[in-house]
Parts: structure tokens; C-alpha cells; sequence
């Protein structure tokens, strides 16, 4: 049952600098929470959760309706590759953590935070991204949104930026029509309906027709506790001519517990609209992240998922794209990077579900000291599907024997009148490569970090400059050992 609580975890902030940016992911902070969920997930917990969030009776249907699709569905275990997940005990996680502050749905300024959720955000740079680069920001701990705030020159043109607890009360309409219904239902696959039944936090963004938000929102989601899961919900919807570019970056600081990460991600383009989605996640590497994310696009419309993934002990990530609409777009960049004990098993979904749809997936991996990295992946173009395109490239760059990288490409062709092409690359750094830089100066660490960089610029030019030089220096650290 759901319990008041305040537990101490052993800081380690005073062996870091605050300087480092390895202290900006891994420090650990006093865990002080309002409520605190026993750890497993029974319907007692479903429904005491939801009468905390004073959840409208049909969000509580879904819930409890998710959670028998949950008992139902077995453990995904018979992927060739796929990360072991026998360590993954749902009744050893605890579902839901409400932080101890006043306000529900988080306050719209940095200052009202108590100090050492401010601390948190201040250590992680999010006010000073806010500052520079962004349109709004959204800030989760543990279990809820604790920050929000959008620039008045987006909200007075009807954008909508706020957590999605407070959007299910302010907008139940729009909330209950897209939820978990046609683009992500529960009964996709088992972390689908985890997710559904014990969601919480997260972003819902509403851009209103021919509107255009020309910075980025973005939402940063930080585990702090040990054995929690984090399970946010980010609902976006872009209407006919709108664009939008959003991103989510993640962090938790290591411990010895296993922690889950199950988050779920909607987007709806409509006609015409544009919508770009960067994650840059770092979770440490006792965090198991296993995500669902998909898109719809209509008519003429553009999706994007631009993702890095680093950290956690195993990540099972395929964003999806469903091209409703004649002339509708898709594209995907990713990287994963996987060191020692690490099975990072990312890749990306496309259904051509009408002519004259295109798609184009480019992915980038690297692994060291034994870890692996697979790139999994379905193209699917459905019959009447005419003049389709796809073109799907997967490069791997590996620094040693033990390591290893696989490519695993599955592609369903209904339709003749398409054009297809693949191409995959896997390769370890050149040493002529390393010895040619060496002669320009550079040492062999720094020669091999620079090979790296240029592999992965493809994601970096795609980033704000900010996030471009954070994704570099996580890899930088990721190469070093230093994080997780």
C-alpha cells in the first residue's frame, strides 16, 4: 500500500566535482518523498495510486484493465540477442514515488523547488538550458513532474505544454481520445502494458494548426531512489501545418539494486505537420530501459526520432513510425554505445501504409570491452503502398575482439512499384587511422576519440549546440569507463 516516507541514501557527492560532468549524472541525493508505493504491482496499488492522483474513473478502467493484459503476457525471451531480462522481478520495484512537494503538477518557477530537488536540476544544467536554448521545460523526479514552464510567446498562440497528470484534469478530452488507444495500446507487448498501469509524469504537448515553435521544448526525467521504476507518459499532438521540436534527456545515479525504466511515447502528426523527437539518455548501468515509442503520420507529414542511447544495463528500444497518409515522411538517427557488461539492443520500426511514403533509417553503434550492440529493425510496406521508399543504413565500430555488434534487419515487401536498399558496415578502429592522427599530435586516446566524434556527428549536427556537446562528452566518458 501507498505509505509516507523518508529514506536516507549514502551521498556521495563530496568525493565529485561539481565541475566533472560525471558528477552532474551520478550524484545521489537524500530521498524524502510525500507517498511511497510498496514495491510490486498488485490492483490495491493501481487503484490507491490513481485516488492519489484523484484520477478521473475512466483513466482508472484503462489502468486496471492494462494491468490484467500485464499478468497475461509473457516475458519476451526468445529474440535472438536480445538482453537478458531474468533479472527484471516487477514485485521487486517500487511503482511510484510522489516527492515531497506542495504543489501537484510542479511549479513554474526554480526557486519554489525544495532545495535538493533544485540542486538536482541546477547540478544537471536545466535551468541554464531553459535559458539558452529552449522554449520550455519540464522537469520530472521520481514519479512526477515537479517543474513546468513555457515561454509566454508560445502559450498566447494556444501551444500547450504541461505534465500529463494535470493535462488528464484539464484536458480530458483530447487526453482521453489519444491515450493509449490507437498508437501505443496496452496490449502491444508487456512493458506496453506495464506501463499502462502504472504510468506517471511525464509531457503532453498540443501545437495548434499552422503554428510553429521554433525552439525546442524539453522534458528531463531523473531517477533518484534505488529499485524504483520510472514510467512517464509523453502524449504529443501536432496539428495540420504545425512543427515542433521536443527532447528528452534521462539520468539516475548508480546502485546496487536494479532500477526499471518502462516509459511510453505518442506522437500524432497531422497534415502536413513536422515533429522532431531527440532523446539523449544516460541511464546508469543497474537500470534496465525498456521503452515503447511510436508515431502516426498523416498526409504530407514529417516525423523524426533523433536518439542516443548510453548507460543502463540493457536497453530494448525501437521507435515507430506508421505512415497513414500518402506523401507522409520518416526519419530515424541512433547511437547506441555499450561497454563492459552492457547489451544495448536498439533500432527503429517503419509501416508504409500508403503511397508515395518515404522512409530513411541511419543507425550508429560502438561498442568496447566486451559489450554488444544490436541494431534491430522492421521496414514494412504494405500493399497499395505504390512509389514507397526506404533506405536503411547501420554502421558498427568496435573497439576490441570481445566485443560485438550485430545487425538484424527484417524487411516485409507487399508492394512491387517501391524502392528498398540496406546497407550495413561493421569495422574496428583502423590503426592506420589512429597512427595518422598520432603523427598530427593528437595521443591514442584522444586519436580515438576523435575517430568517434566524426562517426557520430550524423546525430550530433542534429542536435542544439548545447545537447550536441553534452552527447559528446557522455561518449567521451562512456570511453574512459567513467560512467555507470
Amino acid at each position: 500500500m501507498v505509505q509516507q516516507s523518508q529514506r536516507v541514501a549514502m551521498s556521495s557527492e563530496e568525493h565529485l566535482k561539481e565541475t566533472n560532468t560525471e558528477a552532474r549524472f551520478e550524484f545521489k541525493k537524500e530521498e524524502k518523498s510525500a507517498f511511497e508505493a510498496e514495491k510490486g504491482l498488485t490492483e490495491e496499488t493501481i487503484r490507491l495510486i490513481s485516488e492519489d492522483k484523484d484520477e478521473p474513473e475512466w483513466m482508472l478502467e484503462r489502468r486496471l484493465r492494462a494491468l490484467r493484459l500485464f499478468h497475461e503476457m509473457p516475458m519476451p525471451t526468445d529474440w535472438p540477442g536480445q538482453p537478458d531480462l531474468s533479472e527484471v522481478d516487477v514485485d521487486e520495484i517500487v511503482p511510484y514515488i510522489r516527492p515531497d512537494i506542495d504543489t501537484r503538477g510542479g511549479v513554474d518557477d526554480w526557486t519554489d523547488l525544495p532545495e535538493e530537488i533544485k540542486d538536482t536540476f541546477d547540478k544537471l544544467g536545466i535551468p541554464e538550458a531553459e535559458k539558452n536554448a529552449l522554449s520550455g521545460v519540464g522537469a520530472q523526479y521520481e514519479s512526477e513532474i515537479v517543474y513546468q514552464n513555457m515561454k509566454e510567446q508560445w502559450e498566447e498562440k494556444g501551444v500547450i505544454f504541461m505534465d500529463m497528470d494535470k493535462a488528464v484534469q484539464e484536458h480530458p478530452e483530447l487526453v482521453r481520445e489519444h491515450f493509449m488507444t490507437s498508437c501505443v495500446p496496452p496490449s502491444d507487448n508487456k512493458f506496453a502494458a506495464l506501463h499502462g498501469a502504472i504510468w506517471s509524469g511525464g509531457s503532453f504537448v498540443y501545437v495548434p494548426e499552422e503554428t510553429v515553435v521554433e525552439m525546442p521544448v524539453q522534458a528531463y526525467f531523473r531517477m533518484n531512489s534505488e529499485g524504483m521504476g520510472q514510467f512517464e507518459h509523453t502524449l504529443i499532438i501536432a496539428e495540420p501545418n504545425s512543427e515542433v521540436h521536443y527532447i528528452e534527456g534521462c539520468s539516475a545515479p548508480k546502485y546496487s539494486a536494479f532500477n526499471l525504466h518502462s516509459g511510453g511515447v505518442e506522437v500524432f502528426v497531422k497534415e502536413g505537420a513536422h515533429v522532431q523527437y531527440s532523446t539523449v539518455q544516460n541511464w546508469s548501468r543497474n537500470t534496465y530501459n525498456l521503452n515503447t515509442k511510436r508515431a502516426i503520420c498523416e498526409r504530407d507529414a514529417t516525423m523524426e526520432w533523433i536518439s542516443g542511447s548510453m548507460g543502463s544495463k540493457a536497453t530494448m528500444l525501437y521507435p515507430c513510425t506508421i505512415l497513414k497518409g500518402p506523401g507522409a515522411t520518416d526519419n530515424h538517427i541512433t547511437i547506441a554505445f555499450a561497454g563492459e557488461g552492457q547489451n544495448i539492443d536498439t533500432g527503429a520500426k517503419v509501416y508504409h501504409n500508403a503511397p508515395n511514403t518515404q522512409s530513411t533509417i541511419e543507425s550508429k553503434s560502438v561498442a568496447k570491452d566486451g559489450g554488444r550492440t544490436n541494431y534491430r529493425g522492421l521496414v514494412h510496406i504494405a500493399n497499395g503502398a505504390d512509389n514507397s521508399s526506404t533506405a536503411v543504413e547501420c554502421d558498427a565500430l568496435m573497439f576490441d575482439n570481445s566485443s560485438t555488434s550485430d545487425t538484424m534487419p527484417y524487411m516485409e515487401i507487399q508492394e512491387s512499384n517501391v524502392h528498398v536498399a540496406h546497407e550495413a558496415t561493421v569495422g574496428k578502429i583502423g590503426d592506420e587511422d589512429v597512427f595518422y592522427l598520432q603523427s598530427r599530435g593528437l595521443d591514442d586516446d584522444d586519436a580515438k576519440q576523435m575517430i568517434v566524434n566524426g562517426f557520430i556527428e550524423p546525430i550530433t549536427e542534429e542536435l542544439p549546440i548545447e545537447y550536441a556537446v553534452e552527447l559528446n562528452r557522455l561518449v567521451e566518458l562512456e570511453m574512459e569507463g567513467s560512467l555507470g
